[in-house]
């Protein structure tokens, strides 16, 4: 059961479409994985469309006028309504050190990078649409773990498949963590998995040999 949620302040910038590209995408994958997010984002949507309408919503008068035109219009031309053509994203599948996951429809279009690795970590980077953001796929193999750190500005991870588990909490797909400075961690997996991940500042490892790998951190996560 999914455990961990976007905040409702974030759900309410993502229906105002004030978020940026990465951010945007993980919490749109995450109301495909939670009922419950996506009942809340589309509650969320239609009072951010009819807040528009009212703020837009022309004089009487205009009104009248713009009825009356398009009447006049639809006898002159007799033509039918033209239905709106819906066009849904297919699912990719995307392969990595011998595993194999099928991606939110959110993330699909995106996954056409290669990726690039560091030991048990494997690591495709996704388009953020924000200079201080990076977003990326991160996976983990079976008996991995990302060593000891904490966070010198925001991480997102959303959990795509597969578990894992760190000094808070055991974590399922679906689950939306939000973590920052005050949050210090070991990421590890028993059986592999794969993450959706946002950051917007690099990762600082705090812990043994680790410590070494800081200078290069953002080019690991």
């Amino acid at each position: 059961m999914i455990k961990y949620h976007p905040k409702q302040e974030m759900l309410l910038l993502h229906a105002q479409g004030q978020l940026h590209l990465g951010l945007a995408n993980a919490v749109s994958a995450h109301c495909e994985l939670c009922a419950e997010c996506r009942h809340k984002l589309n509650v969320l949507t239609e009072q951010v469309a009819q807040a528009s309408l009212v703020d837009n919503r022309p004089s009487v008068e205009a009104t009248n006028t713009e009825m009356d035109f398009s009447d006049m219009m639809d006898q002159i031309m007799g033509l039918p309504a033209t239905p709106q053509t819906s066009h849904s994203t297919s699912r990719k599948i995307v392969q990595v050190n011998g595993y194999q996951y099928q991606l939110p429809r959110a993330l699909s279009q995106q996954a056409n990078k290669s990726w690039s690795g560091f030991g048990k970590i494997s690591r495709m980077r996704l388009d953020a649409d924000d200079d201080t953001a990076r977003a990326s796929l991160l996976h983990i193999d079976a008996n991995g773990e990302i060593p000891e750190h904490t966070h010198t500005g925001r991480e997102i991870t959303l959990l795509l498949s597969g578990s894992f588990e760190d000094e808070f909490s055991q974590y399922v797909p679906g689950d939306f963590i939000e973590l920052d400075a005050q949050h210090k961690h070991t990421p590890k997996t028993t059986n592999g998995c794969l993450c959706y991940t946002v950051v917007d500042a690099p990762l600082h490892f705090t812990k043994g040999i680790s410590k070494l790998l800081n200078p290069i951190g953002e080019l690991i996560y």
